[in-house]
């Protein structure tokens, strides 16, 4: 059991009860089982995190659109479980998926998870989104500012040349400033 998977063990588990319903879907093998619990009616959603979350970690796409759910939930724990699960998932639509959630301003404070996976998924949808994102971001009295040092982390990580412009501009926040150094530095 990889680190990832504990950590969601450990949280459903607990939300769960300790049913064994929970235990049956962490121990099964069966992806037949694990795929049902994604459109079977009433399932608990802590029942379908672990479907999808084994489903997307064994590279089986029916976990995709319930994965793309989570990674916009308002619990940032679901939302990293997501993220882990579609980074190693495969599926062509994710990095598409996550630029719009990353870039949709009503739900910017679900976004941190969306911003990360753009980072580590190195798309073609990445460096565009994490623009369009962090230029919104700049505002003044963006609450967001996690958001927004998520966007400047990864473009630094990315290291495209389109980036240079907002990162200049993202130099003058406060809390945005150094990282928006050390990115310029890694475009060079």
């Amino acid at each position: 059991m990889d680190e990832d998977f504990r950590s969601l063990v450990d949280r459903v588990r607990e939300e769960s009860g300790g049913s064994e319903a929970c235990e049956r879907l962490i121990a099964t093998e069966d992806r037949e089982e694990l795929a049902a619990v994604l459109t079977e009616r009433e399932r608990p959603l802590w029942a379908r995190e672990i479907a999808a979350f084994r489903l997307g970690r064994a590279g089986d796409r029916r976990a995709f659109e319930t994965l793309v759910l989570l990674l916009n939930h308002r619990d940032p724990e679901r939302c990293v479980s997501a993220s882990h699960a579609l980074a190693g998932l495969g599926d062509p639509r994710t990095p598409r998926a996550a630029a719009a959630l990353a870039t949709n301003a009503l739900r910017t404070a679900y976004a941190l998870a969306s911003v990360r996976l753009l980072t580590e998924l190195r798309a073609v949808e990445s460096v565009p989104a994490l623009i369009a994102t962090l230029e919104r971001l700049l505002a003044p009295d963006e609450p967001h500012w996690r958001v927004a040092l998520a966007c400047v982390e990864g473009l630094g990580r990315l290291g495209d040349g389109r980036a240079r412009a907002v990162l200049e501009a993202a130099r003058d926040r406060p809390r945005l400033g150094a990282a928006a150094e050390a990115a310029l530095r890694a475009l060079a």
